[in-house]
């Protein structure tokens, strides 16, 4: 309330002040006639003006803090991948009885426009994610996830993946994994419906990993010629890549 009476005060203000110049003018030209001229060409400018600052300017200004904001979200993306992500994706790539179906449309080259990822993106948010839990070595899964804890929690904690509806989810299922894991002491000896339950937890966390990666790979590839040439070499699912670069 007490900014609001002062800005009333200070526009009754500024009012004034207008109005006592107006009448010096008077005073000094003895031409009412110069002054409304003048005072209507102003007033008419003010139209224009508002039109220009706060829905030109201001869009221009929103449009630019976007892709500010999404610049960072993928950084944040790009961090994820590089200590956590494609480890995971390999993990629980290799326990994917199913595969060689995947590793068909995830093959990347400097070749694919963004019809090919939009295309591929599809078809993976179609596809059903499963994998063999007895090809995955749960004590290696928990170490290696535990010992990213504060990672993960620093990124939840980070306000801009509210901007990323997607990311966000994907993060939730990887930080559920980690306390699931966190929670069994003895993650040697689980009896079958606990193991089924992880083995559950794992797929929706494989899928929401999947999909993403092909999206942050689209985004090297139109952004960062180079990112997208490395990510390229180190893919996780085309057994041939190699991060040497041979010809």
């Amino acid at each position: 309330m007490k900014i609001i009476r002062w800005q009333i005060l200070l526009g009754i203000l500024l009012i004034i002040l207008s109005i006592f110049v107006y009448f010096i003018h008077f005073l000094i030209f003895r031409d009412p006639h110069h002054i409304f001229i003048y005072l209507i060409g102003d007033i008419a400018f003010v139209f224009f003006e508002i039109l220009l600052v706060s829905i030109v300017i201001h869009s221009l200004l929103n449009r630019k803090e976007k892709q500010e904001k999404l610049e960072k979200l993928n950084m944040l993306i790009g961090v994820f991948f590089s200590v956590l992500g494609v480890k995971l994706l390999t993990i629980f790539s290799d326990a994917d009885p199913n595969l060689n179906k995947i590793k068909k449309m995830l093959i990347i080259d400097q070749k694919w426009e963004n019809n090919n990822f939009i295309e591929i993106s599809k078809l993976l948010k179609k596809q059903k994610y499963t994998i063999d839990i007895q090809k995955i070595d749960l004590i290696n899964l928990k170490k290696f996830i535990i010992s990213q804890g504060d990672f993960l929690t620093r990124l939840l904690e980070n306000p801009i993946l509210y901007e990323h509806e997607s990311f966000t989810e994907l993060l939730r299922t990887v930080f559920h994994l980690y306390e699931e894991l966190e929670y069994r002491k003895n993650i040697s000896k689980l009896i079958e419906t606990d193991r089924n339950h992880i083995k559950i937890d794992i797929e929706r966390c494989y899928k929401h990993i999947v999909i993403q990666w092909l999206n942050y790979m689209q985004h090297l590839k139109n952004n960062y010629p180079y990112l997208f040439s490395l990510s390229i070499r180190t893919n996780p699912f085309d057994t041939e890549a190699s991060i040497e670069i041979i010809k």
